[in-house]
């Protein structure tokens, strides 16, 4: 059994219109996605900004309640849960933010911002709390004299250092990593998915990574799903998205991709048009209008995300399981 499932999972946002905000229409921001994680696995989530992955995170932690939809958590619905039954089961999932200045509280110190989950869940108190706080500080890669100190005295890198020792500090099994290292410079970057490595493998971590970045992606995800307007275009283990792409979306994604050998030429594909609006998607496949492979049956009928013997799965008329066999 996977650790999580998600099954048809739909987020719409009502948008109002006018003096008495009469209905207009929603935005779908997740539409009907279906996917597991296994535990110990980190599943990537990449997309263009805006395509609904950090919404989806935040659905499955219930931190944004879902339209409709499924999520099971180590069996347990979590949307049937009560409000006391889903505190108990948040112990086991935590979320590190995107933004490390936002997401940290500027009027509490480091060891009160760290600990407070100890004292929510009643797991330490007092010296106690105190050694654990520390425990975890040093789990990160920083000192216990940080203890007493407030957010403004550390550095961005540092600052998420802190917000991985909150989500670390009640023994989670799944965390969602929503977009962690977007807002760092690309050395701190590495410094922040090595320790998100080492700690999987130290606590047996499961990771939902969220990104728009493919290369830390690919050096962190064992498997990769790419998301277009709400919904998974295609799904794979992380070596067979970046070497053998299907849907012309993940294929125009990897072809931006800077390649570090300048003596590589590397044909570029460049989409044509700007996303459509979420509140009135396309007919058929929302990704038909900027496709350069599009068919007839594109702009009719909605691809299913299929799946071949391999586990590859890809939602497209064009490049699906079906037309490779």
């Amino acid at each position: 059994m996977s650790l999580l499932e998600i099954r048809d999972l739909k987020k719409h946002f009502p948008v109002g219109e006018g003096l008495f905000s009469r209905n207009k229409g929603a935005v779908k921001a997740v539409d009907g996605v279906s996917l597991s994680v296994e535990e110990g696995e980190t599943l990537g989530i990449v997309g263009e900004s805006g395509c609904g992955k950090s919404t989806l995170g935040r659905t499955i932690l219930r931190l944004i309640e879902p339209t409709s939809g499924e999520v099971y958590f180590q069996g347990k619905n979590l949307l049937a849960l009560s409000q006391r039954e889903l505190r108990d089961t948040r112990r086991q999932m935590q979320i590190i933010f995107q933004d490390p200045y936002a997401s940290l509280n500027p009027r509490m110190r480091v060891g009160d911002i760290v600990g407070e989950g100890l004292e929510i869940h009643k797991l330490a108190r007092g010296r106690a709390k105190r050694d654990r706080v520390n425990e975890l500080l040093h789990q990160v890669g920083l000192r216990e004299d940080h203890y007493n100190r407030y957010p403004h005295e550390f550095s961005g890198g540092q600052r998420q250092r802190i917000g991985i020792a909150r989500a670390l500090a009640v023994n989670p099994k799944f965390i969602v990593c929503d977009e962690p290292v977007s807002s760092l410079d690309v050395s701190i970057q590495a410094q922040i998915i090595n320790l998100l490595q080492e700690l999987q493998e130290k606590m047996h971590l499961t990771y939902f990574f969220i990104s728009h970045d493919l290369r830390v992606v690919e050096h962190i995800s064992h498997r990769v799903a790419i998301m277009y307007l709400g919904k998974i275009v295609e799904i794979a283990k992380s070596d067979t998205i970046y070497r053998d792409a299907k849907h012309p979306y993940t294929r125009a994604l990897l072809s931006a991709v800077p390649v570090p050998d300048t003596s590589r030429k590397k044909e570029r594909t460049v989409l044509q048009g700007d996303v459509p609006s979420p509140v009135h998607p396309p007919s058929g496949c929302s990704f038909h209008p900027r496709c350069p492979h599009r068919e007839a049956v594109c702009d009719q009928k909605e691809p299913p995300l299929e799946f071949g013997t391999d586990g590859h799965g890809v939602a497209c008329h064009v490049f699906g399981p079906a037309k490779q066999n």
